[in-house]
This record gives C-alpha cells, structure tokens and sequence, in this order.
C-alpha cells in the first residue's frame, strides 16, 4: 500500500509538531489531545481519500479508539490503542484501521499497522445490533470485591467501600453490555465484519441512518 504522498507527509509533520509543542510545555495538555485527535482524523481522511474514485465524496464518517493492555507490557507504558475510522461515501463503505502507540506519533502507514478494507453498498445484506456483557469490567470488579471480602478484618474502613465498587462493577459489566452494529454481507463470506461501534454517537447515528438509506437494510 503505497502511503508517500506530499499532503499526507505534511498532516505527519503537523502531529511531530504537536507532539514537539506539548513536550516542550507551549501546548497544554486539555488543549493538546483535542487537537492531535483532529490532526490524526485528518490524516486518515486525506489517507482515504486517496482510494476513492472522483468524484466519489465522504458523506458521513465515525471514529472510535479501544484501548489494548497486554499482561507481558509494562504498566508504566501507555497501552497499545487501535484507532477505527468509518467513512461512507454515495457508493461504499471504508474501514481504516490503524494502531496508535504512546511513544510515537501516527503516521498511518505500515509503522501504525495501518489497513483499509471496504464493503460496497450492494454487498450489505443486513445491519445487526450485537450486544455482549464485559467481560473484563466484570472480572475486575468480581476480584476487587473478592479480595475486599477475604481481607474483611484488615480492611475494616475501606472494606466495605471496596466491596460495594466492585459489585457496582459486576453490575455495570453485566448490565450494561457492550452494543455494535455488525455489517453483514449477502451470502457466506470469510471476510471480518465492520462494525460500528458506539452507535449512540451522533456520527455513528448519522452514518448509520445513511447506509439504511443507500442499502434499505433493516
């Protein structure tokens, strides 16, 4: 995939220079990650933008950022996050994915991991709503009100307390389960769904209401 191009080169330098800014303190920090969220979707935009056809423009877009924690990682690192961008034009669907590291700016090439992939309009059989509880929300919550349990007599003043935050865990795990649209495609196919994660956000609602429209979709 080729990803030298003169405006996408440019999009790089101005996060290096953000990031160089916030180093030196001229960029404070509730200015700076506003600013490098919207320097990066612009990245990946002009990225994509290079794949359509002309004149094929964005309609609706979304974005989402999931953060990856691995137990061999330090935890005095910033963990792994995978960046999700949506973007729907009159005739297709596009996925960019790409994974962002603390210590690094994004450069939304092969260094990010960076992949596209795509679904056309007339391929969309179905929109589903999947819902699944949190697994890792609940665990937690479950050994912190375990530990809070097993050490009651040590933990007389802040036992308790434990206990109740992390049955408020299991309950908000199990609860309030995680919720996407998964895009189906007609027919069998191996290929890895898009989903649009967070569909309560205004730009997924938008994006969603959009591919009803193109595709009739329920």
């Amino acid at each position: 995939m080729k990803t030298d191009d003169p405006d996408l080169d440019a999009r790089r330098e101005e996060i290096r220079q953000l990031i160089l800014k916030h180093a030196r303190g001229d960029v404070r920090d509730k200015e700076f990650q506003p600013a490098l969220a919207e320097r990066t979707v612009a990245l990946y935009r002009a990225f994509v933008q290079r794949l359509l056809a002309e004149p094929e423009p964005i309609l609706a877009e979304h974005h989402v950022v999931f953060s990856h924690t691995r137990l061999t990682q330090s935890m005095l690192r910033e963990p792994e996050q995978e960046a999700v961008s949506l973007f729907a034009t009159d005739r297709r669907l596009l996925r960019l994915r790409s994974v962002l590291v603390g210590d690094r700016p994004p450069t939304c090439d092969e260094a990010d991991q960076t992949q596209v992939d795509e679904i056309a309009y007339g391929d969309i059989g179905s929109l589903k709503v999947t819902r699944r509880i949190r697994p890792g929300e609940t665990g937690a919550g479950l050994v912190l009100a375990s530990v809070a349990a097993l050490f009651h007599s040590w933990l007389s003043l802040t036992g308790p307390l434990l206990v109740l935050i992390g049955t408020l865990g299991i309950l908000h795990g199990l609860l309030l389960p995680t919720r996407w649209v998964e895009i189906r495609a007609r027919g069998e196919s191996s290929a890895e769904p898009i989903r649009v994660h967070r569909p309560r956000k205004k730009s997924a609602r938008r994006l969603l209401n959009l591919l009803r429209e193109q595709t009739g979709a329920a």
